[in-house]
């Protein structure tokens, strides 16, 4: 079988690519620019075009034979290269699909971590602990990781650890094995109408799981039945978000040992010392707090109750380096989302020292909703005082350089262009 993947050195599409890749499938692709994982498709030996994707590459693969064309649900329905193999009679389905597919095919049982927010981190420390606990799996994250390819796949693995995305609705074309979930509040009012019609998709994608461990009231819980063994107290990270991430990855890899525990007929004494250990060295991902030099860190939050956990992350991590405070670069993502989230934003960057709010990243718009300014939004802060519109550019590179000289820590919080400007400052 051979795979042509549109958009195929990102972090949604490369990791997926690499997976295809090990599990002995012929995969190419293209994209219009180098993305995050474009080094590692290239490792992999995998083909990939960079350019104008204007459909003749896809053409001289389909001449030597294409199976199936897979893209990201952002490609629009007039893209070239969907046209054409449409056209050419190509099975044509977005990754979600293909995902299932290959879950179906190598007969792996899905670790599937879903939420508003939190699952990347969580889904990368699920991999981390397991890789360290020589489980048997093979794993998607949605990001760059230090300590591992953001995909991959081994003949013999049993387990697959996923970063199940609710845009689109896409998580619900699955069945997992095991669900994880970090949080649930509303996002993606382009998808999901309301706020019930979000909430009705992870009921159902927890009602077609096997087994679900939720942080929910405040508390860690598998079933009704069951209390977790790991609570987010149990462990030492920076931030009260990233030990809730923590703890569900813990419980989550304790199930699936435990199953290999069963399936062998081995009776253990479990050593709970050894996930929080491995877990509290969790060496963090790509766009989650990373730390990009002294002082400075950028971070892919941008809903407020995203913000707010990295924002508690931040001053956890002022205090214990001995900075004067947190300084934060913000660029929205989403008009349509600041029309749903802008209450949300009050008391989102409580404690910070200074706020730099860039204009929102437009995507996705509806053309009938008005931009809201930067202005606007600052208005319905609770510290509105500390927050000031700003610009990229040089004069803001120059502040934030200011700023880290001053002994503060500076972080970026954007799911838009802004955190490739800070890379190339």
């Amino acid at each position: 079988m051979k795979v042509y993947i549109s958009g195929i050195s990102g972090t949604g599409m490369g990791p997926l690519a690499l997976m295809a890749k090990a599990a002995g499938i012929e995969v190419c692709g293209s994209d219009l620019a180098k993305g995050a994982i474009y080094d590692e498709l290239v490792k992999a030996g995998i083909e990939v075009y960079i350019g104008e994707q204007n459909g003749d590459y896809l053409r001289m693969q389909m001449e030597q034979g294409v199976d199936w064309f897979v893209h990201t649900s952002a490609l629009p329905e007039g893209h070239a290269e969907l046209v054409a193999a449409r056209e050419a009679g190509v099975k044509v389905t977005k990754r979600d699909d293909f995902t299932a597919f290959l879950v179906e095919k190598l007969g792996l049982k899905m670790v599937a971590v879903a939420g508003t927010h939190g699952k990347t981190t969580t889904t990368a420390m699920i991999v981390w602990a397991s890789l360290k606990a020589e489980l048997p799996v093979s794993y998607i994250v949605g990001t760059t990781l230090g300590f591992a390819p953001s995909g991959a796949y081994h003949e013999g693995d049993k387990y697959f650890v996923y970063e199940a995305d609710e845009y689109d609705r896409n998580f619900l074309k699955y069945h997992p094995w095991l669900a994880v979930i970090p949080a649930v509040s509303y996002d993606h009012p382009d998808i999901y109408p309301t706020e019930d019609d979000y909430k009705r998709a992870f009921k159902q994608f927890k009602d077609q799981s096997g087994q679900v461990i939720e942080y929910v009231d405040d508390k860690i819980w598998e079933d009704e039945e069951h209390e977790a063994m790991y609570k987010a107290d149990d462990f030492k990270l920076a931030g009260k978000a990233r030990r809730i991430d923590a703890a569900l990855a813990a419980n989550a890899v304790m199930t699936m040992q435990f199953e290999e525990y069963s399936e062998k007929g081995i009776t253990v004494d479990y050593n709970t010392v050894f996930l929080l250990d491995t877990l509290n060295e969790f060496p963090g991902v790509g766009r989650r707090f990373e730390r990009l030099k002294d002082g400075l860190y950028t971070d892919y939050a941008h809903h407020p109750e995203e913000i707010a956990a990295t924002v508690e992350i931040a001053k956890e991590e002022t205090e214990r380096l001995g900075r004067k405070g947190v300084v934060v670069v913000y660029q929205p993502h989403q008009n349509v989302r600041q029309h749903e989230v802008r209450a949300g934003y009050r008391e989102a960057f409580m404690g910070v020292e200074k706020v730099l709010w860039l204009p929102t990243y437009l995507t996705r718009e509806d053309p009938e909703l008005p931009v809201i300014e930067p202005s606007e939004l600052i208005e319905g802060l609770a510290n509105s005082e500390v927050a000031e519109v700003a610009e990229m550019g040089d004069e803001l590179m120059k502040r934030i350089e200011d700023y880290i000289e001053d002994g503060y820590l500076v972080v970026l919080m954007t799911a838009g262009p802004a955190d490739e400007w800070l890379r190339r400052g």
